[in-house]
């Protein structure tokens, strides 16, 4: 495709296990844009509260974790092998422990807290402000970019969603079950709702993608329309 000069904020948003990061990586390897993987990002933050043992089961340790983020430097490396970037955390690789089912379980509880969805906004923001980016998570449409020219809020069956995230740990060997994984879903669906700072919701001009019986390619034609509708306006 014979690429335009106009660079747009392509922000999308929706429920875990949709497939956002998937579809966001594929978008900007067709764009040649950058891509953002905030949830990583958040995901990032849960694994220091835990391995600094902020989190337990019965709370949020919330000074402790705020106390952690001075330290925490988050950066993006792109890994040649897998074609994509991995996450560092002060220069270690932890892409493998953030996708744990410990983390799964427990971001919803970190990103709900104001000072450290303050600081990886900030942090966002910074990233995205020469245009050009892809940037998925629950709150880039709403309050990380709220101007940007294409939101998408992507959405699916919770039980399709467990069912693809099923397969993806047990791939990577983790010791999991699909009613764990389903009770998970449905759990981090209602907290990212229900949260008192940036609740997951559609933006008012966001198009829907519901991808439950969507092949990679239809979901792929399905943006192209919208992207190129808006860049040849």
């Amino acid at each position: 495709m014979e690429q335009t000069t106009k660079k747009i904020i392509i922000a999308i948003d929706g429920f875990s296990s949709c497939g956002k990061s998937t579809f966001a990586k594929a978008i900007a390897a067709r764009l040649g844009y950058i891509f953002i993987d905030t949830g990583a990002m958040y995901r990032a933050v849960t694994l220091c509260a835990l391995e600094q043992g902020a989190i337990t089961a019965e709370a949020v340790d919330v000074e402790k974790v705020v106390s952690l983020l001075p330290e925490i430097n988050i950066s993006f490396r792109f890994n040649a092998e897998r074609g994509a970037s991995d996450v560092y955390v002060n220069g270690e690789c932890v892409e493998h422990k953030i996708r744990s089912i410990e983390v799964s379980n427990a971001v919803s509880r970190i990103s709900s807290i104001g000072a450290v969805r303050e600081k990886l906004v900030a942090m966002q923001q910074q990233m995205g402000c020469q245009k050009g980016v892809v940037m998925d998570g629950r709150d880039i449409g709403t309050v990380v970019f709220p101007a940007a020219e294409l939101k998408i809020f992507m959405t699916a069956d919770p039980k399709v969603r467990a069912e693809r995230r099923y397969a993806e740990l047990k791939a990577k060997g983790d010791d999991v079950t699909m009613d764990e994984i389903l009770e998970n879903v449905i759990s981090r669906d209602k907290a990212d709702m229900t949260r008192e700072i940036s609740p997951l919701r559609q933006a008012d001009d966001a198009v829907v993608l519901d991808n439950s019986h969507m092949s990679v390619e239809e979901q792929m034609a399905w943006f192209m329309e919208r992207y190129e509708g808006i860049v040849n306006a």
